[in-house]
């Protein structure tokens, strides 16, 4: 069996953005993601915070979901912490990395964070897979919802060969 490896980075200091990241891997794991892999593909899915994830953890993935806080306008402190510590590292080991953005905001509208990462991804050339998800206000039954489709459509993108 052919296992393809999906990546989710997700930073969770709140029991909302923990539901967001469980209800993101959850989509991952679905019942209609293993109905994809019957041509003899699967997907391995490692979920980790941004402190625990290295250069390494990024040249395994062959996608990435990436889900961060908005901070003060931005991405949170975790998560840029994770692209000071490895992006030179993994610079040329990584161009073309399809991944998707889970942003979980309060106050903000979630755009200065979306504009943050995006900016860093571009300079490590990775491919946006699909539009940046936003979650703004309290996490709800739709949000999660939202959420665990991203992740049901990265591992079935990997399955089926999409990226």
């Amino acid at each position: 069996m052919t296992v393809r490896r999906l990546l989710v980075v997700f930073h969770t200091p709140s029991s909302g953005t923990q539901r967001l990241a469980d209800a993101l891997e959850a989509g991952c794991r679905s019942d209609d993601v293993r109905a994809l892999a019957d041509d003899g593909v699967g997907v391995e899915v490692r979920v980790a915070s941004p402190f625990a994830t290295d250069a390494d953890d990024l040249r395994w993935a062959e996608a990435l979901v990436v889900g961060t806080t908005e901070n003060f306008g931005t991405m949170s402190g975790a998560l840029k912490d994770l692209f000071d510590r490895t992006y030179y590292d993994v610079i040329d080991d990584t161009v073309g990395l399809p991944y998707a953005l889970v942003v979980k905001g309060r106050f903000d509208d979630g755009s200065g964070t979306v504009a943050a990462v995006q900016r860093i991804v571009t300079g490590l050339r990775w491919r946006e897979v699909q539009p940046p998800t936003l979650v703004i206000g309290d996490v709800d039954d739709a949000a999660l919802a939202r959420v665990a489709e991203v992740g049901m459509t990265m591992a079935g993108g990997l399955l089926t060969g999409m990226w």
